[in-house]
């Protein structure tokens, strides 16, 4: 067990289809990220953990956050793979969760399964499916979902990653174990959209600002997961 150096308007029906649609692609595969994964195991393999630690999983929203450096109280593991998909992360959860034990799990990811086509049921199912990986081998470990955030990017597929983020919130209410935290509404400007002080140039992820939001409002989120 082991103690991390890593930081490392729209009409009406058109919505519903968005939001229930179809899948309008094939499952990436997953042995894209191969190398990405045995550069994991063979950092660790080098180096010890802490036991009880924060695990960061999912997308680039995680691979690019000084997980270490925002959070120097926690023991901060980042597994954070860019462009990944939840179904990533659960193919891989023996390699990439699994052997840290984490106490707490932070989890990103869905905003490029709904750019790629998955409709927000989808997200949600391999959502839960991550959950039941977690509930069957460690059981006690916290889950905190990090909603999927809106960018002007991507604003277009902002109707379904909110249908997303619905479900998983109402799902996490089910459970004292898991915990959903509202990423979005604090990168939103006073016209309702995502307000371009917390975006790098390429209007989809965040900035050292944006970071600086998510770090001061999740950290209380991440100490009451601990706590329970």
């Amino acid at each position: 067990m082991m103690p991390s150096k890593l930081c490392p308007v729209i009409v009406l029906c058109s919505v519903a289809a968005l939001c229930a649609g179809s899948e309008s692609q094939s499952e990436p595969q997953p042995s894209r990220w191969e190398k990405t994964i045995a550069g994991f195991e063979e950092w660790d393999s080098k180096n010890t953990f802490a036991s009880d630690a924060v695990l960061f999983v999912g997308s680039s929203s995680i691979r690019l956050w000084a997980t270490r450096n925002c959070f120097p109280e926690f023991s901060a593991i980042n597994r954070g793979f860019g462009g990944s998909h939840i179904s990533d992360a659960n193919y891989f959860f023996h390699r990439i969760v699994l052997p840290y034990e984490p106490r707490v799990i932070v989890l990103y990811a869905g905003d490029n399964d709904i750019a790629a086509g998955k409709s927000p049921q989808r997200v949600f199912n391999d959502y839960k499916r991550f959950v039941a990986l977690v509930r069957d081998s460690l059981p006690a470990t916290r889950i905190v979902f990090v909603g999927i955030k809106p960018s002007e990017s991507r604003w277009s597929f902002w109707p379904a990653m909110k249908e997303a983020n619905r479900k998983i919130k109402e799902f996490s209410q089910t459970d004292g174990r898991l915990f959903f935290f509202d990423s979005g509404t604090p990168l939103l400007g006073a016209d309702g959209k995502p307000h371009a002080r917390f975006f790098r140039d390429d209007k989809l992820h965040l900035n050292d600002e944006g970071y600086k939001v998510w770090t001061r409002l999740l950290r209380p989120v991440i100490e009451k997961a601990m706590r329970k």
